[in-house]
């Protein structure tokens, strides 16, 4: 995996995942390993982001690498006019490896074919989110013990939801059964279920939580996503179309856990915070471990 670019999580085969996975419990039994000690991290956020770039952060910090970049694209020069491929090419000048997260989809991949160092994708707008699908396998693999023929259902933003478009590619390797629970506004992208179909596994879609709660392993929360809408109304339509509440649990399955990318709207009532299926804080905890395993392996250092 030396010097390799990470844009959609199908770059890496599951033999890939599985190693990243391996390593990442090495950092999290020893989370400080001065292995990275004078490799620079380029942090390039177009958009948005609080667990994704704190944790990259955290994690390069960990491993002794210092960390450049920046949050707003407003103070790069991008606000100047520079394009896309001349701000890569130069920060290639300054860093060891590249994290970028930008609002249009295929900028990721465009960036990885002009740049001289590798280029992890934080997210490219719709389309795809790799690490996070990454600590998300790790996640779930910790809660169930195995990836292996689970029922999982993803709730809320399938359309939109690039964490979701990167899971389901990735689960595809561990003979998963898929249940889909959104507004049929916000139904997962024809081409991704084919995915799921050219994999020889089953989905089944449903409008309500209820319809599934009692044949899952995991419990897979989005929320919709509001800047994502060029109708604010549509957005309006659709907001709250799933609360999860202590009283949606009823008829859960006991390993249930319950995962969430966030950042939440309302879509997890807080009362479900302190019960023994919330799992999303210590899933955004897992991130920095998975990330630290991701860099670690791309810079070539484990």
């Amino acid at each position: 995996m030396k010097n390799k670019h990470l844009i959609s999580i199908t770059d890496f085969s599951k033999e890939e995942y599985l190693k990243i996975l391996d390593a990442a419990e090495d950092f999290e039994k020893q989370p400080v390993q001065n292995i990275a000690t004078g490799k620079i991290v380029a942090t390039l956020f177009f958009e948005p982001s609080t667990r994704t770039r704190l944790s990259f952060e955290s994690a390069a910090n960990r491993m002794g690498a210092k960390v450049i970049g920046f949050s707003d694209a407003s103070s790069s020069s991008t606000a100047k006019g520079e394009s896309l491929s001349d701000t890569i090419k130069t920060v290639c000048c300054y860093a060891d490896l590249i994290v970028m997260r930008h609002p249009l989809e295929g900028s990721a991949r465009w960036a990885s074919e002009v740049a001289s160092v590798p280029v992890i994708n934080a997210g490219d707008g719709a389309n795809q989110h790799p690490t996070q699908c990454l600590l998300d396998l790790y996640s779930i693999r910790k809660t169930q013990k195995t990836l292996d023929s689970l029922n999982i259902a993803l709730v809320g933003d399938l359309k939109y939801g690039r964490t979701v478009h990167s899971l389901v590619e990735a689960m595809c390797n561990f003979n998963t059964t898929f249940h889909l629970i959104s507004p049929e506004s916000l139904k997962l992208p024809s081409s991704v279920k084919m995915h799921i179909k050219e994999s020889g596994l089953k989905y089944h879609q449903y409008t309500e939580i209820q319809e599934a709660i009692d044949k899952v392993d995991v419990l897979y929360m989005t929320r919709v996503q509001r800047e994502r809408f060029l109708d604010i109304q549509d957005y309006e339509k659709v907001k709250n179309a799933y609360i999860l509440e202590q009283s949606t649990l009823k008829n859960s399955k006991s390993n249930l856990k319950i995962l969430h990318p966030l950042p939440r709207v309302n879509e997890i009532h807080t009362n479900i915070d302190d019960t023994q299926q919330a799992y999303y804080f210590q899933q955004a905890q897992n991130g920095v471990y998975v990330r630290q395993a991701l860099i670690a392996s791309i810079l070539g250092l484990k």
